[in-house]
């Protein structure tokens, strides 16, 4: 029997363009390649209107979202210094503790529009956008257009996706920096270009910028695939690797020379670090430490491990496999079925070289994410997500071209199969979560399966409908994961997507850096009952499991489960263009002050006393306030638009200022007032009792007079006790 075709080469090669004639740019647009299918375009461009539209939807649910990158955003839209350093506060006393980079589009927007949720997160939607039009571009040299609306699909309805880029975390631009040097590289790839592949070296270098040392992962992918696969002599090469090296280094490095060569008394202190060098932070806590779980100056660091469980299920477990895990199974069945396919192709076959970038990219990223001990977070996930869509569409494309060879029917069955049981599994963990949509995908997909078992024997209508049936409950779950994380907010240093799941806990690691919290059976175990302690205000808990968009969450004192926190309430803060997120959202997404740990993973809800007490006479002082640990000074910061100095960096823990410093400060008049910790005292912050964070405390504590305003506590630094 005849292998059918579906409407031409359905997820089959492009035809070759060779001849075709000139056409304007504005049709190059519209109509796309000559020999698309006049749908293909439009269906295209129609794809990131949708995913723009979907992503940009209930979009200020989240607030300021992680009010930590939030304050450095409104720093840098104030002050061109903090712009370039990414300071906390227009003040520039200490910086996030990474580049600025991510920092910048978001600084630019508020600039343009104003402080508000839509100009801080905005940003993060058009990067969606333009990382699905790269994927798409990617698939498309080798495959259909409807290959590269599969890999489209894929990316946007990953669940961990649908959270990370409508959030203000780094992790948006280096997943779209990341694709782009994959494609990059695969454009070099084609005819040895060097151009594109300086392109590539260019946009890990970006990367750099963005997150340090992770945007080095995939770089001895890249590298490898280029020297062994590229069709020209070895020299040359060796040498386009070389230079992409040195483009990378020149992307990334200029801003570090800068800050280096700096006087250190003339800059902020580079937050997260000990001895405020930037290359220590690189190489130190967002390098090596991460790997081995010894991240000197995070809150229970330097002990190695105890950051979370590792092993090679890592990325399947609990609290990490509804976020990105739905596709990676059939994903590697894929990989594995294409490098089969093309093991007899000449040594510079673009296919094949395709499936190598893409395929090792995702599995060293996934086995480093597997494996490393120190700070790991359920959105670091997003991370894989450009990695896995193209390994589906284009696998998927791979295997139906060739569904007339015996291997590959099999092949595209057990893919089906893999994702229909993982599915099945992965919703199971939500429990009351839709129970009907388990076994939709479970029996859907099988029957998807079996109908590709035989796709060879099918007829056009038939081979049609098990394309589509493998589509829908393919997608039925990330789908449905995505669509509850679109209608909730998030806010705080850890959030994940989707609903709550059996066994699930609290995020990957103890507090620590930008993204720290705590492992399962840690300080704030508790939150998943819906009881997280507060701190000068409480948190609220976790959502109900079941449920697409759901109900508003109320500000509550205990959080009881289900009913409150799933979107926190939104306060205006007076201000033009402001808002001041109150604590909402899950446990562990920084509901209240983050527990007992001084504002750790999110910052307090200022009342409307206390914002008027740090804005009176606020323009004569360099900072209005300042306080311990970068969340609880970022939510006095974004309610009153002032700079906030943040005592410690994000844990409380870096050494600035000295306690030497913070007393010329006083003495110089430039800082008005401390804000207290949440039991009304000083405290240490995350600091520790000998730091500098507790000898600052204790020194305005036992020098200077104690005021309030509304329910939280400030030491007036003007006002020397009696």
């Amino acid at each position: 029997m005849t292998t059918p075709t579906l409407d031409g080469p359905l997820f089959g090669a492009p035809a070759p363009t060779h001849g075709a004639p000139e056409r304007s740019f504005v049709r190059r647009v519209w109509r796309g390649r000559p020999e698309d299918p006049r749908w293909a375009r439009p269906a295209f461009l129609g794809a990131l209107l949708v995913i723009g539209a979907l992503y940009a939807w209930n979009l200020t649910a989240s607030g300021y979202a992680n009010s930590f990158y939030s304050a450095a955003v409104q720093a840098g839209s104030q002050s061109w210094k903090a712009f370039f350093f990414g300071s906390l506060d227009a003040g520039n006393a200490i910086t996030v503790d990474k580049p600025p980079a991510a920092l910048w589009p978001m600084a630019l927007s508020v600039r343009l529009l104003g402080l508000n949720s839509f100009a801080i997160l905005f940003p993060q939607v058009l990067m969606a956008v333009v990382t699905a039009g790269v994927l798409y571009a990617s698939v498309r040299r080798h495959f259909a257009a409807p290959a590269g609306l599969l890999t489209v699909a894929v990316f946007a309805l990953t669940p961990v996706a649908a959270l990370m880029f409508r959030f203000n975390n780094p992790d948006a631009a280096l997943a779209l920096l990341m694709a782009t040097a994959v494609y990059c590289t695969q454009r070099a790839l084609a005819k040895a270009g060097t151009k594109w592949l300086l392109l590539a070296g260019t946009a890990v270098g970006l990367a750099f910028l963005v997150k340090t040392l992770q945007a080095f992962l995939i770089l001895p992918v890249l590298a490898l695939v280029h020297v062994v696969l590229a069709p020209a002599p070895l020299r040359k090469r060796i040498g386009q690797v070389l230079l992409a090296g040195l483009a990378m280094i020149v992307a990334g490095g200029w801003w570090v020379a800068v800050v280096e060569l700096w006087p250190a008394s003339a800059r902020p202190y580079i937050g997260g670090s000990q001895n405020n060098s930037f290359l220590e932070l690189t190489f130190g806590y967002n390098g090596l430490g991460r790997i081995n779980g010894e991240e000197t100056g995070s809150v229970g660091g330097g002990q190695g491990g105890g950051w979370g469980e590792t092993g090679w299920d890592r990325m399947f477990g609990s609290n990490i496999g509804g976020q990105i895990s739905w596709l990676i199974p059939a994903a590697l069945i894929l990989l594995a079925a294409a490098l089969l396919a093309t093991r007899k192709a000449p040594r510079t076959d673009g296919t094949r070289a395709a499936f190598l970038l893409w395929g090792g990219s995702l599995l060293i990223t996934m086995v480093i994410f597997s494996f490393m001990r120190g700070i790991f977070h359920e959105y670091y996930t997003v991370a894989l997500a450009p990695y896995v869509a193209p390994l589906v569409g284009m696998g998927a494309a791979l295997l139906w071209r060739e569904r007339g060879r015996a291997w590959a029917p099999p092949a595209l069955a057990a893919a089906m199969t893999a994702t229909a049981a993982w599915g099945y599994v992965l919703l199971d963990r939500a429990s009351g979560y839709h129970p009907w949509l388990k076994w939709a995908v479970l029996v859907g997909g099988l029957a998807a399966a079996l109908g590709l078992l035989f796709a060879n024997r099918l007829g056009r209508r038939l081979a049609l409908g098990v394309v589509a049936l493998s589509c829908a409950t393919g997608l039925a779950g990330p789908a449905a994961y995505s669509l509850t994380t679109l209608g909730e907010g998030h806010t705080g240093s850890i959030v994940t997507a989707g609903p709550a799941v059996a066994g699930g806990g609290m995020g990957g690691g103890r507090p620590g850096g930008g993204g720290g919290g705590f492992p399962d059976g840690g300080p704030n175990r508790q939150g998943q009952q819906g009881q997280q302690p507060g701190g000068q205000d409480g948190g609220t808990g976790r959502p109900p499991s079941g449920g697409f968009p759901g109900q508003n969450g109320q500000n509550g004192q205990n959080g009881q489960q289900g009913q409150q926190g799933q979107q926190g309430q939104q306060g205006q803060n007076g201000r033009p263009g402001g808002q001041n997120q109150t604590p909402g959202g899950r446990p562990g997404e920084g509901g209240g002050m983050g527990g007992g740990v001084g504002g750790l993973l999110n910052g307090a809800a200022v009342s409307d006393e206390a914002r008027e007490l740090l804005e009176a006479n606020a323009g004569e002082y360099t900072w209005a306030a300042a306080a311990i640990g970068s969340q609880n000074a970022a939510s006095y910061q974004l309610a009153t638009g002032e700079p906030v100095m943040a005592i410690g960096g994000f844990n409380g823990t870096d050494p600035s200022p000295t306690l030497a410093r913070f007393q010329q400060y006083v003495a110089d008049g430039r800082v008005h007032y401390f804000i207290a910790s949440g039991d009304g005292g000083t405290g240490g912050g995350m600091g520790g009792a000998d730091g500098t964070s507790a000898q600052i405390s204790a020194w305005v504590e036992e020098n200077f007079t104690k005021v309030t305003a509304g329910s939280a506590t400030f030491y007036d630094l003007t006002r020397p006790r009696g």
